[in-house]
């Protein structure tokens, strides 16, 4: 099959390794392209099996998955990572999503929400469980008392960062800088009062300012 999304399976315990290996095979639309047992192993595997998707353990030796997905993403914007975990606190949610991850599951999800998280990652789609969704919220649930009106190309940056798009990837879709794309990203922050981009689009939509 056609343009399967090459898929990175990062987890200190082979176990887990194992059994979404067998999982991953059931599926025609979907490669498994390397598997690593820390956040460093991770990094260094992107280069040479160049994923669409990485599936990311957090509490891992070496290198936790944070940091690993912060610097990956850095590196390699276009790949998507989705947090696979088991723990829940409100800060590992928080850091994982700041560092650029695109979903946050939990490790008893469904197999086939976890094949839909997937296969959503590759489209540049996010996709949270619903207790990773409610800290966001509620980083976000007190909205600022008044917003400054935004112009129609911070709507449109607005809503290309709620479809998960990078700074490069909007300037293209845009056809402009990424200089200007940063500069309309300011402003967008600034009149959400917020600082990052994962407060930006919760705020915008509890407050209906862009089409989800």
């Amino acid at each position: 099959m056609p343009n399967k999304i090459r898929l990175l399976l990062v987890d200190d315990h082979k176990v887990v390794r194992n059994g979404l290996k067998i999982f991953i095979s059931l599926y025609d639309d979907i490669e498994l392209v390397g598997e690593a047992k820390n956040g460093e192993e991770a990094v260094n595997l992107c280069g040479e099996t160049n994923p669409d998707v990485i599936l990311m353990d957090l509490m891992m030796p070496v290198m936790d998955g944070s940091t690993a997905t912060q610097l990956i993403r850095q590196q390699y914007p276009t790949i998507q990572i989705v947090v696979l975990t088991s723990f829940e606190a409100e800060e590992l949610v928080q850091q994982a999503m700041e560092a650029g991850a695109i979903g946050y599951l939990y490790k008893d999800v469904e197999e086939e929400e976890l094949v839909n998280a997937i296969r959503s990652a590759k489209k540049g789609k996010s996709v949270l469980a619903p207790d990773a969704l409610q800290v966001l919220v509620k980083q976000a649930s007190t909205p600022p008392p008044t917003i400054e009106p935004l112009t129609e190309r911070e709507r449109e940056i607005l809503t290309l960062m709620a479809q998960g798009l990078t700074n490069p990837q909007i300037a293209e879709t845009l056809v402009i800088s990424e200089s200007t794309v940063r500069f309309h990203s300011h402003n967008v922050f600034s009149k959400l009062q917020v600082e990052r981009r994962t407060e930006a689009v919760v705020v915008a939509m509890q407050n209906n300012l862009i089409d989800t």
